[in-house]
């Protein structure tokens, strides 16, 4: 894979990047901010960067595989995920990711092989929480709501967190608790315009389309770039009110015959 070819480890790069001001840090912390605005290719990038100037950084690899979940890019999560766990096997949030990247892809049972090992890695971090609560979702077991209850738990006040929680259940089509989670990140961060995109998502889900247009509208209006994904939410939209208009006058037909 390309993502590999480029990580040149033990290079003169690497000696050169520890001497810039730009170096493993900086992009760590860009990377984290990308995450947090739901530009999840740029933070893939970034995340590279890190690991261009320091190739042991867990943290990175760690993110290249949420990252790449996030955008749904599973095989190849996957296949880094593989390759980061052989160089760091303790890392708790890394072997969470790997049990999430597992689950969805339909590996059940090794999915939770990774969440146990994660946790017995001292993986007492929401993180590692929302990740077990994802595999059980995907092995649509009920102690899935006890995890996300113990991940937020551990960071009530953090957005990030429920915003989290509201993308998983949204991966999974449960759109109410879905909804619920994404009010609950809105609480906590009404100015976060990734928030309001998140909300208007669960909205579609459900069919409040009135609701979900003023979510998309507001996105928009908190951060201009988020207007393409507006546009694409909203096309989508627009196609659904009118395929359940059809559907509404065949019922009202069928019914008046």
């Amino acid at each position: 894979m390309s993502r590999f070819d480029n990580l040149e480890f033990g290079s003169p790069t690497e000696g050169r990047a520890r001497s810039s001001a730009k170096g493993a840090e900086h992009y760590l912390a860009e990377a984290q901010g990308a995450f947090e605005s739901g530009d999840f290719e740029q933070a893939l990038r970034f995340y590279g960067r890190v690991l261009e100037y320091n190739p042991n950084c867990a943290a990175a690899w760690t993110g290249q595989v949420r990252m790449l979940i996030e955008l749904q890019r599973l095989d190849e999560a996957k296949a880094w995920a593989d390759k980061a766990v052989e160089r760091f096997p303790r890392e708790s949030e890394l072997l969470a990711a790997k049990a999430v990247v597992l689950g969805r892809l339909g590996d059940l049972q090794a999915a939770l092989t990774f969440s146990d090992a994660a946790i017995e890695e001292q993986g007492n971090t929401p993180y590692v929480w929302l990740a077990r609560g994802d595999v059980l979702l995907a092995r649509q077991e009920k102690q899935a709501d006890f995890c996300f209850g113990k991940a937020l738990a551990m960071a009530a006040r953090d957005w990030l967190g429920h915003w989290l929680a509201s993308r998983i259940h949204s991966f999974y089509d449960k759109f109410s608790l879905a909804l619920k989670y994404a009010q609950q990140a809105l609480a906590l961060a009404p100015s976060r315009a990734v928030v309001w995109l998140q909300l208007g998502y669960c909205q579609q889900g459900l069919g409040l389309f009135g609701a979900a247009q003023h979510s998309f509208l507001q996105a928009r209006q908190l951060d201009p770039r988020r207007a393409p994904a507006v546009a694409t939410a909203t096309a989508a939209m627009q196609s659904n009110t009118g395929l359940f208009s059809r559907l509404r006058g065949v019922l009202r037909q069928w019914l008046g015959s």
